[in-house]
């Protein structure tokens, strides 16, 4: 498995007026957007070759994984190296590809605007608002589930049974001799009372190329929209090749960076461990947190 594929054609409003010009993949966590921190994970999981799926007002993501020959020079001149090196980080990431969306009609379609680069083969689908630590492993586990289920892989994380209906919910069943779990039935944004569980599923998904025909005649769902979960619902109780969809369980540290209070706390975190800031950081909010009631 060598693609991943990251949706960034949304409109960011839960930040307005911050997104109004900027994308909200491109909002600072710390002192690199959040969309870099996404590609990276791809990247370090082998997964060198990312589309991005994107829309209008939405050069600035190009513009960031490019090159900038005279801002480089002028470090270069300047002999800075640290700096240099931050920028060419970007750039060097992997080989980036851009498609546009068009029309936002849900992730299930933003999904299928990706069928003519992925081709037949298992891919992964990574969500921007969805920051994952470095320091968690997640999408290899991932791989190598799908290596031995063939077919779909998602990651489902335990959430306050209050907040489920933001998010889609799994019911589940137990693999016997396994980490994994298997998918039984999957139920976009339900009610707490309609919810199976508390198990939501997070930003990350290993897609068996099966899912296209599943997406390109799958209706409208919630929100009017195409909805990627319809389709693995309805591929969790396929046969067949490319049938079938199992999940890892994630316990480790997640950042909904398109949420304003774990956007603020993702910085917080990121900013403590940060190998130049980190300890002034620190000793600045154990400071300022004495300040508060």
């Amino acid at each position: 498995m060598t693609k991943a594929v990251i949706p960034a054609a949304g409109l960011g409003t839960r930040f307005l007026p911050a997104t109004k010009a900027m994308p909200k993949e491109m909002l600072p966590v710390v002192d690199r957007p959040a969309i870099q921190y996404v590609v990276s994970e791809a990247v370090n999981a082998g997964l060198n070759d990312v589309l991005m799926i994107t829309g209008r007002s939405k050069r600035a993501l190009e513009d960031h994984f490019d090159r900038v020959p005279g801002l480089e020079m002028a470090l270069e001149a300047k002999g800075d190296e640290k700096k240099l090196s931050l920028v060419r980080e970007a750039t060097g990431l992997g080989d980036i590809h851009y498609v546009r969306q068009g029309d936002p009609k849900g992730l299930g379609h933003a999904v299928l605007c990706a069928k003519q680069h992925v081709g037949n083969e298992p891919f992964a689908v990574l969500l921007g608002d969805d920051l994952i630590d470095a320091r968690d492993e997640l999408l290899t586990i991932m791989i190598d589930v799908q290596a031995k289920t063939g077919g779909s892989v998602i990651a489902l994380m335990e959430v306050d049974p209050q907040q489920i209906s933001a998010y889609g919910c799994a019911d589940v069943s137990t693999v016997e001799g396994e980490d994994f779990v298997k998918i039984n039935h999957l139920v976009e944004k339900p009610s707490i009372e309609e919810a199976p569980s508390n198990l939501a599923i997070i930003g990350r998904y290993l897609l068996h190329p099966r899912v296209f025909d599943v997406l390109q005649k799958t209706k409208p769902g919630r929100g009017n929209e195409i909805q990627l979960t319809d389709a693995l619902e309805e591929l969790a109780s396929a046969e067949g090749e490319g049938a079938g969809v199992h999940a890892v369980v994630f316990r480790g540290r997640r950042y909904d960076t398109g949420d304003k209070l774990s956007y603020l706390q993702a910085n917080v975190v990121l900013a403590a461990e940060h190998e130049d800031l980190g300890e002034d950081f620190k000793t600045w909010v154990k400071e300022y947190a004495k300040t508060l009631d």
